[in-house]
């Protein structure tokens, strides 16, 4: 692995439906503008490939729904290892959502180099995905699963989340037996946090939620159970065995760099963080990112460090305190 390499984040933020809880930035999709996304996204890889000169040993490719690439991932890939050192072992991650177009997906996703996938299951029960306004049942995510073994894939993920309305320790028992039931090799686990500008948040006086004591007994409740199961609790809010932690993801509590490229995609690169703004139209027209900041200040450092179960390791503090962090 190289000193220097960073990680690179793809951000396809288009969705077939929007889900009632989400506020990340994301569109309604067409095939034209998925092509003409597709083409400004390659633009983007190799003008940064350019610039920055450095090798990648992570790409994640987030949304959205990035899986609504399908074989237009083959080219952006493609265009990733043209333009960048892509070190041998590197970690490549999609996240899919489960869908009729399972297997169209994984096959193009395998053929493109992707090695790690990130399932949005969120749940085991069809009565709680239709109130998430998920377009998958419990079936299809088992299906991508199983589909996915079988072209070859052994680093799955999938997502989980806690204190949904009406939820209670055995419906959250109920969802933990299934997401085991799949054998994944991790889970990301999140709270439902109500945002603005979503259904949730627009309904959300007729939401029965759990409380605040309510929903940290089903985060611990979790954490004993996944423990009980192998599962090696790494960060807050993940969980992984067989050595299959998110390595992307650690990059960003590591405080180490990365690129993001699309709307709303944040970097982190020469002690510097910014951003493109989020506006599709502006990124198809070829906009640069935006407010650039300092970053990676030894608070910082020292509060992501804590979301780790490796804590804060003061010989690493102490040297990048002096190498790359910035002090007050």
């Amino acid at each position: 692995m190289t000193d220097n390499a960073i990680g690179l984040y793809l951000h396809i933020p288009f969705c077939a439906k929007k889900c009632a809880y989400c506020d990340f930035y994301s569109s309604f999709v067409s095939e034209e503008l998925l092509d003409g996304y597709t083409e400004s996204l390659i633009s983007e890889i190799k003008k940064w490939g350019g610039l920055l000169c450095r090798p990648i040993n992570t790409v994640y490719l987030g949304g959205g729904t990035p899986s609504l690439l399908k074989e237009r991932i083959i080219p952006v890939l493609s265009a990733v290892s043209s333009a960048f050192c892509v070190e041998s072992n590197a970690e490549i991650t999609l996240e899919l959502n489960p869908s009729a177009d399972t297997v169209q997906i994984l096959t193009a996703a395998k053929a493109a180099g992707v090695n790690r996938l990130s399932i949005g299951a969120q749940s085991g029960n069809d009565e709680e995905l239709k109130m998430l306004g998920r377009t998958h049942t419990a079936a299809d995510t088992l299906f991508a699963v199983n589909t996915a073994r079988k072209l070859g894939f052994d680093n799955i993920s999938l997502d989980l989340m806690l204190a949904l309305p009406h939820s209670d320790l055995y419906t959250l028992k109920r969802n933990l037996e299934f997401m085991c039931s799949a054998d994944p090799q991790h889970i990301s686990a999140y709270m439902l946090k109500i945002e603005e500008n979503t259904l949730f948040y627009k309904n959300r006086e007729s939401l029965v939620l759990p409380d605040d004591d309510e929903t940290a007994e089903q985060y611990l409740f979790m954490c004993a159970y996944l423990k009980d199961k192998g599962f090696r609790h790494y960060e807050i809010s993940n969980f992984s065995r067989d050595n299959k932690q998110s390595r992307h993801n650690l990059k960003y509590w590591n405080c180490e760099e990365y690129l993001g490229i699309g709307p709303s995609a944040h970097s982190f690169i020469n002690g510097k963080r910014f951003y493109y703004p989020r506006d599709m139209k502006a990124f198809l027209k070829g906009a640069s990112p935006t407010g650039e900041s300092d970053g990676g200040s030894k608070e910082e450092y020292v509060m992501l460090s804590l979301r780790l179960d490796t804590g804060l390791d003061f010989l690493e503090y102490r040297k990048n305190s002096v190498k790359m962090y910035r002090t007050a």
